[in-house]
């Protein structure tokens, strides 16, 4: 349940949100714009500690990770509903508001779940934990992303969003049911600035230290460059070549999570076949061809069957991806610091997509739609460049020696 709640906003602020800008016909810098606000995600470390040291100011009865995730939960609700009773066609930058706030909610809520699933399972029960808080992610994800599609070409879309802050009332139940973790909350002896130090500056610091840092850094933040900026103009493309809004949540529905779940299975499986460094670079290779898809179906325009074809691939080839860059990324984890420096390398994963993927609505609108995606693939080059690199100098198995 708790996963649930977490994916039902994702869409809601993303694929969903430029799919409605879309039918609004709104101009591609605006719509690109929306890539922006996401950043939340990106950041949410910065305020992740307020929840740690301060009590939930109202709720602060249900404990220390229930009072709080009730509180962001009712934020949650009516961030939904603001999103959905806004007019983007009359003021877009109401609507844009109620986005960004939604992102932030959802974010902070991502912040409080975790911490609440980590201390909430002994350590041979988080992979099962794990795995029912993303199946319920995924399903979520499905119903916000292409049910509300679907659903809007019959209610339309501020009845169809309006339905999602229903459903997330679910978050709040599921929040009064669990049990408050049974985690003892240690009195500070130092001040706040020295437990961040302590907390944040000290795993920097060691991962700064190591031979090939910074080239590993360039590689995380430039990895998606090439999905980031393909992906944030989907809506307006698929709406340009004239496929509806039904064609379009049928190939982006469950046969794309099939894909990407099928491809994540086959990545793990080759990380154990021939090592991580290797298949991140075979998975990579294959991403960037993937993404010549988007150019191919230009030649297609309005035929659901190549539509369906290159959503497919394209989550295959996410899923293939993501299974070995997220084990590389996990490896690169000092056994001393594994939570704080995953946290920050999985926060500079997105970077380019909540920066540089904001432009993307202005260079296709000065390109056009082909050869703006057949760009994004060779967006991709400068990560395999660096991959290169650190497969030669800095190889995974070394990944953990200090300079």
């Amino acid at each position: 349940m708790l996963g649930f709640a977490s994916g039902l906003p994702l869409a809601l602020s993303g694929f969903t949100l430029r799919m409605w800008l879309s039918s609004e016909h709104l101009a591609l810098g605006v719509i690109g714009l929306t890539a922006n606000i996401g950043l939340a995600y990106t950041l949410k470390f910065l305020w992740a500690p307020v929840f740690d040291e301060l009590a939930a100011p109202v709720t602060w009865r249900l404990g220390r990770r229930r009072g709080w995730l009730l509180l962001v939960q009712a934020a949650l609700v009516l961030a939904i509903m603001g999103l959905a009773l806004s007019d983007p066609g009359a003021s877009i930058a109401g609507t844009l508001a109620f986005g960004g706030a939604l992102a932030f909610v959802s974010a902070s809520q991502d912040i409080l779940i975790d911490a609440w699933r980590i201390e909430s399972f002994a350590l041979d029960q988080q992979g099962v934990a794990l795995a029912c808080y993303v199946w319920g992610y995924r399903a979520a994800m499905l119903i916000s992303g292409a049910g509300v599609i679907a659903l809007s070409v019959r209610t339309g879309w501020h009845e169809a969003i309006l339905l999602m802050a229903g459903l997330a009332f679910i978050g709040p139940l599921a929040t009064m049911l669990a049990a408050e973790p049974l985690v003892p909350v240690l009195p500070h002896t130092s001040g706040f600035a020295a437990r961040f130090a302590e907390a944040v500056v000290a795993p920097l610091r060691e991962f700064l230290s190591r031979r090939g840092a910074v080239v590993m850094i360039a590689f995380i933040i430039s990895f998606r460059l090439g999905e980031a900026l393909a992906g944030v103009m989907l809506a307006p493309y698929y709406t340009s070549l004239g496929f509806n809004r039904a064609v379009i949540a049928l190939a982006n529905g469950p046969i794309s999570l099939v894909a990407t779940l099928i491809g994540t299975a086959m990545g793990g499986w080759l990380v154990t076949r021939i090592g991580v460094g290797k298949a991140l670079l075979l998975t990579t290779l294959f991403q960037t061809m993937a993404l010549l898809m988007y150019p191919a179906l230009g030649l297609f325009p309005g035929q659901p069957h190549m539509l369906v074809i290159t959503s497919v691939l394209e989550s295959f080839a996410e899923g293939f991806q993501d299974a070995t860059f997220l084990t590389y990324m996990s490896g690169l984890c000092n056994r001393q610091f594994t939570a704080t420096q995953y946290a920050l390398l999985s926060s500079l994963a997105p970077l380019a997509l909540r920066t540089i993927g904001g432009l993307s609505g202005f260079m296709a609108a000065a390109m056009g739609f082909i050869p703006f995606f057949i760009m994004t693939s060779f967006a991709a080059v400068p990560a395999v460049g660096l991959l290169l690199v650190i497969l030669r100098y800095y190889p995974p198995e070394d990944r953990r020696a200090p300079a």
